[in-house]
Formats: C-alpha cells, sequence, structure tokens
C-alpha cells in the first residue's frame, strides 16, 4: 500500500461516485454509516452503501452492482474494505443459533464478540480465543486471520468450522472443514475476495472464568532463553515495550481458573516485578477502559480482551502495523527491530508481542507455523509512520515476516506472494467464486494478485 492510498479520500473520486445511480432497495443507505475507519486514518472512496438485514436483501445487493467489497466494524487500517462502486455493511446480520450437542454457534458476520460472548456466556459457552478489543466482527475478525494470543491458540479464524457467503453472481455459497476440508482452508481467511460472508459457525466450549495479573519491566535479556516460558505462562500472554531501555515495560498473563488461574502469583517474575495497582498496555493512559487485573476472577469475555466493550479501546485515534515471524526466531526479530528504536519510539504509544498457534488457512498469517506477532500502535503521525514502515519491514524481512492483512504496511504483492505457499491456490480460488472481479479492489491488486 503506497503513501496515497493510505491517505485516502480525494474530491474527485467522491464526485465521479455521486453521478453512479443504483435500483431502489430498502437495504440501501448512504449517510448511516461513517465513511471513514475505526481511527479515521482511511477514507472511504464511496458513501453508497448497502445495509442488509437478511441473506437474500444481501444477494440483491450483490446482484446490483458491478463492483462491491464488505464492511464490517471498520476496524482495518487499510485499504482492504475499500471501494469506488459499493460497499455491503455486514451490522445487521448478527443472529445467533446456538447447536449444544455439536458445541458450534452459527452466527450473523456482523456481530461483534463482546456482543457474540455475552450470549454464549449465559448458555453456558465460550470461545477459545477473542483479540485484545471485544469491539470487533465475527466476519472481518476471521477473514483477516485477527487473533489474541496463547501458544496453543490458534487465532481466531481457526475456530471456524463452516462459512456461508453470497458470491458474485448473487448466490450463496457455503464450504464447511468437515465437507470441503482445503477449499474451505482457503475460503476461511478470504480477504474479503470471495464474496460477502453472511454467517460463520464457530466451534465452542464450555464456559470459562480466568484471572489476569502483570509484571512491570521484564529484561529483554530473558527473552533470549526464556521467550516460549514466559509465553507459556498463562492462557494468553501479552509483552508491551516502548523499545527503550532493553526491557518490556509491562507482561499482561491471563490465566484459565480451570488450570489453575486463581493460585496467588509469584512477586518476581524473569526480573519482573508484580504490579500491584491496576495498568493500561500505554503508559500514562488511564486503566479504567482495560479488563480487570490484580488476579481477580472473572468471566473468559471480561480477561481475554485487553479492554472493556463498553469504552474506546486502546487510544483511540491510532495507526497499527503487525507483523508475523517464526516463533523459533522471535528473539532475534525483537532484537532486530529494536535497531530502530529511536526512530520508532517518538510515533510510536506501545508494542506488543503476542504468541499465535500454526494453523492450515492459506492466508492466515500463522500459516503452518507458529508464529511471533509485533504489533505497533502508533500515534496518528501519518507520514513519520510511513517512513518508518519500510526500515521495519527491511529489518524482519530476513525472517519471513508477514503483515497484519488489516493493518498499515507498504509491502507488495511481489513481496508478498513468496510467503503463502498457497496464494496461487487462494487465486484460483477467487476466480472460481468471482470469475468477473467483483470484489476485486486496488487492494488486493496490490497485494494479493500476479502484476
Amino acid at each position: 500500500m503506497d503513501k496515497r492510498e493510505f491517505l485516502k479520500g480525494s474530491a474527485a473520486t467522491a464526485a465521479a461516485m455521486m453521478a453512479t445511480t443504483f435500483p431502489e432497495c430498502a437495504a440501501f443507505a448512504d449517510e448511516t454509516i461513517p465513511r471513514t475507519n475505526w481511527s479515521g486514518n482511511y477514507h472511504y472512496s464511496t458513501n453508497k452503501v448497502f445495509q442488509p438485514a437478511s441473506i437474500s436483501e444481501v444477494q440483491d445487493a450483490v446482484r446490483s452492482v458491478a463492483r462491491v467489497r464488505a464492511l464490517g466494524t471498520r476496524h482495518s487500517f487499510n485499504g482492504i474494505a475499500d471501494s469506488r462502486i459499493a460497499q455491503i455493511s455486514t451490522l445487521k446480520l448478527t443472529d445467533v443459533t446456538l447447536d449444544p450437542k455439536a458445541r458450534t454457534a452459527t452466527v450473523g458476520a456482523g456481530i461483534r464478540y463482546g456482543d457474540l460472548a455475552l450470549i454464549l456466556d449465559a448458555k453456558g459457552f465460550a470461545l477459545h480465543n477473542m483479540a485484545s478489543l471485544p469491539h470487533i466482527s465475527v466476519g472481518g475478525a476471521c477473514a483477516t486471520a485477527t487473533h489474541g494470543s496463547g501458544m496453543r491458540n490458534g487465532n481466531l479464524a481457526t475456530a471456524v468450522t463452516a462459512i456461508q457467503f453470497v458470491a458474485a453472481d448473487g448466490t450463496v455459497r457455503t464450504l464447511s472443514r468437515d465437507k470441503d476440508g482445503d477449499r474451505f482452508a482457503g475460503a476461511v481467511v478470504g480477504l474479503g475476495a470471495l464474496g460477502v460472508v453472511t454467517h460463520v459457525t464457530l466451534a465452542v466450549q464450555p464456559r470459562y472464568d480466568m484471572t489476569q495479573i502483570v509484571y512491570q519491566n521484564l529484561p529483554f535479556s530473558e527473552l533470549e532463553h526464556h521467550l516460549a516460558d514466559i509465553m507459556g505462562a498463562g492462557y494468553s500472554v501479552s509483552i508491551f515495550t516502548d523499545w527503550q531501555n532493553g526491557r518490556a515495560g509491562e507482561v499482561w498473563i491471563k490465566r484459565r481458573v480451570d488450570q489453575g488461574g486463581a493460585s496467588t502469583p509469584p512477586a518476581r517474575f524473569y526480573n519482573a516485578t508484580l504490579a500491584t495497582e491496576k495498568l493500561h498496555p500505554i503508559p500514562g493512559h488511564s486503566a479504567e477502559a482495560c479488563t480487570d487485573q490484580l488476579n481477580i476472577v472473572g468471566p473468559w469475555y471480561e480477561r481475554l480482551p485487553h479492554f472493556k466493550m463498553n469504552f474506546t479501546p486502546s487510544s483511540g485515534q491510532e495507526l497499527q502495523t503487525e507483523f508475523f515471524v517464526p516463533f523459533d526466531r522471535g528473539y532475534e526479530a525483537i532484537r532486530a527491530v529494536e535497531t530502530l528504536r529511536d526512530s520508532i519510539t517518538p510515533h510510536l504509544y506501545i508494542t506488543e508481542l503476542r504468541a499465535i498457534a500454526a494453523d492450515d488457512l492459506w492466508m492466515s498469517m500463522a500459516y503452518r507455523r507458529p508464529s511471533l506477532a509485533v504489533h505497533f500502535t502508533w500515534k496518528l503521525e501519518s507520514d513519520a509512520v510511513m517512513h518508518v514502515l519500510p526500515q521495519i519491514e527491511a529489518k524482519l524481512a530476513p525472517y519471513g515476516a508477514r503483515p497484519h492483512w488489516a493493518k498499515v504496511f507498504t509491502m507488495d504483492t511481489r513481496e508478498i506472494a513468496p510467503l503463502y505457499p498457497r496464494i496461487q491456490d487462494f487465486r484460483a480460488l477467487t476466480q472460481e467464486f468471482d470469475s468477473k472481479g467483483k470484489f476485486r479492489n486496488r487492494y488486493i491488486r496490490d497485494h494479493v494478485e500476479t502484476d
């Protein structure tokens, strides 16, 4: 993605789109959905947004336009959901059907994880993991391989057992892990390129309680020989750093009570000190918005995310970048990035390090390799961030770093394609369901397709 796309929003494009005509449709809206992404850094290229409340309305919307992209909770920081013609919002697709016997839940793609969690927990069930923000939609998170943390926890899309979407011809298609195997593995992290996802079926498990503790000032030197031990010290672990002083400012450890998570934590942890007050990942920010810490027992959905559902997540106006490297080279990658600390820190809120288990989903950043994710939450300083990103990408290139599909990066398809062994198969799959490129946009052309 180049700088022009990153700073999207031209008057000429907007004027051209105003001239486009659309059929009358009860599901059509043009002003009720914001025209920027969640953080405000990206302006969409059209104000034509369908807002269907049923599968049939999604079909009508898809059939009515030559080009379209699906839009969820707008948490992507780049143009992955953008379109010059129209978008289809999934936010009215929020139904939930629980199958207790099969331990699955079939959910509308637009439901937010925080809302789904309340429904599941009330019925005695839970998800295997959640991202740091509960505000994101299930469909959008799975389509981009968004994740939480945990040495044994796959990204959120690994919970998907079936996917339903409307293809380019307006037909409803369903792929499942049991019946469609390899093609299913190609479709789950679909980047919006196969169609508009309407429902996903998720594996669920019996509900559980958790605690959360935080340690402060972990020396980076401890990561050289103990990275796996530190990341495996809880069900989900996050390490936060500003890259200064050779240390991580905070280590968040989320523990399941049914795995001993209510036990009293030690005062020291690899030369880090147990926090005695609730903390925010970003120094100086109020911890009010953060999920409870201090080893207080609570439900899974109030511990796995970092932020509470009813608060503005993270810092609000920000940019995000993330790269995935093989876990066994994680320490090397950390030290490589650290050499850029004086270029990074002035524009950074915080970096988070997380572990993600390997999976079999073709376009997942953790495809067939356990991964360490190096995440940057940036200040909303677009020019400065775009200047430093190529430097970070160059430092991480020797480790085969894969960028998060929904965040800010500068790598194009020439650099990305060699990192995904099944990308040619994915391209063929998109052709199968969308031979004329109805769901193709600039993002897909720049980062997924051949030159």
